[in-house]
Formats: structure tokens, C-alpha cells, sequence
């Protein structure tokens, strides 16, 4: 049972626990775009019909890492496949356990109020919102935020922690950001907000059908 009931992995070298930060990625960029497809349909559409389902396949998955073994947790297997082939890339198990406590939380209260209750409200819109940021950081820049909070609460150091920011003290030249690059990136925010005034009128009228196929179809 203790091998079933089990939080990390032990891997020759570490001196904790440890996860596959590869996996649990490929996992939150799954768990990404269901959540963002079934939130994005609840908000044009009004139909929560989707995210109900969402929210409890969120919840039942994250439950099984939690309180039953990550290895066991759906999106994580899935993940393992993805990115089978890959070098793994170890992270403590500890801050994790801790940001997917939050996760729970998260996805429990939203069973209770949009499943059980039947309700959306701006509380729901907010942990949506939330879980997709969560995710989305984790997926994309490999920042794992609730692992942050661990660090604030316990008032000690994570260890093994996703490209080994935990014990990085100076940049390497390759990742220091020059007075131009930053320019550029000011510039290139300018360059989107002046599109947006000059042509949000034009870009607002419906594209017409440049062969007549959808036209064609309804006379029909």
C-alpha cells in the first residue's frame, strides 16, 4: 500500500522526493486548453454545460495526485507518454504537493458552486481566471506559482527546483535583457495599441465570402 499511497519518486542522487517537471508541464498545458476551451464557450455562448464537465475532470485528476500518488493522475500519465522521450527534469516533490493543495481547493470550491449549487458568480470567473494563469505559467514558462507560495509560507528554501532557479544568483550573458531588447518590446506594445485606434473600425466589418461557398449553401 505504502508504494501505491505516495507522493514523488525516489531517484538515485536526490535526497527527497522528486517529480518529472517535464511531465507535469506537458499535464498543465493539457489541462490548459480544456479549461480555457470550456471557460471560453461558458462566457460567449452561456453554456457551463462543458465546464462542469471540465471542472470535475480537473478536480478528480488533481485529487489523485494529491491524496493518492501523482503517477497515477491521468493528465501526468498522458503527459509521461507526450514527453517519453525526453531528458527528465527533476523538481522537489514537496513545493508541489503544496501547490496542488491550492489546486484542490481551487477546484473543490468550484465543484461546490457551479456543479452542486449550479451557480456562476464573479467568485467562479475569479478561480477560472486563477487556474488558468496557474496553469498557463506552468505550461508555457515552466513557473510553477503555487511552488513560489510555498517558499512565502514555510519561510524555507525549495529544493531541486525547475531549471534550478532556487540556486541561481547571476545571469549568464545569454539570459541578461539589453536597453534595446527592452525598447523593442515597449515599442512593439505601442505598435498593437496604434492598430487597435487606427483600424478597429475597419477590421470590425464581417469578412464577406470570397467564393461564394457558404453563400451557395444556404440558398439551398
Amino acid at each position: 500500500m505504502s508504494k501505491i499511497i505516495k507522493f514523488g519518486e525516489d531517484v538515485e542522487g536526490y535526497t527527497i522526493p522528486v517529480l518529472n517537471e517535464r511531465e507535469i508541464r506537458a499535464a498543465a498545458g493539457i489541462l490548459f486548453v480544456m479549461m480555457f476551451i470550456s471557460i471560453q464557450t461558458a462566457a460567449t455562448k452561456g453554456d457551463f454545460l462543458l465546464l462542469k464537465y471540465a471542472v470535475i475532470i480537473f478536480l478528480t485528476d488533481i485529487v489523485i495526485r494529491v491524496f493518492v500518488n501523482p503517477k497515477y493522475s491521468p493528465s501526468l500519465i498522458i503527459g509521461r507518454l507526450i514527453v517519453g522521450n525526453q531528458v527528465p527534469e527533476y523538481v522537489g516533490a514537496q513545493q508541489k504537493k503544496f501547490a496542488w493543495i491550492i489546486g484542490v481547493v481551487l477546484a473543490i470550491t468550484m465543484f461546490v458552486l457551479l456543479v452542486i449549487v449550479n451557480s456562476f458568480s464573479p467568485i467562479t470567473g475569479l478561480i477560472c481566471l486563477i487556474c488558468l494563469i496557474f496553469l498557463f505559467f506552468e505550461s508555457a514558462f515552466g513557473i510553477c506559482l503555487g511552488c513560489k507560495l510555498y517558499s512565502m509560507v514555510y519561510k524555507e528554501k525549495a529544493q531541486y527546483c525547475p531549471g534550478e532557479i532556487c540556486n541561481v544568483t547571476t545571469k549568464q550573458d545569454i539570459q541578461k535583457t539589453s536597453k534595446v531588447q527592452m525598447m523593442i518590446v515597449v515599442g512593439f506594445f505601442v505598435y498593437i495599441i496604434l492598430t487597435v485606434i487606427l483600424f478597429n473600425d475597419t477590421f470590425s466589418n464581417k469578412p464577406f465570402d470570397l467564393f461564394g461557398i457558404g453563400t451557395s449553401s444556404q440558398t439551398k
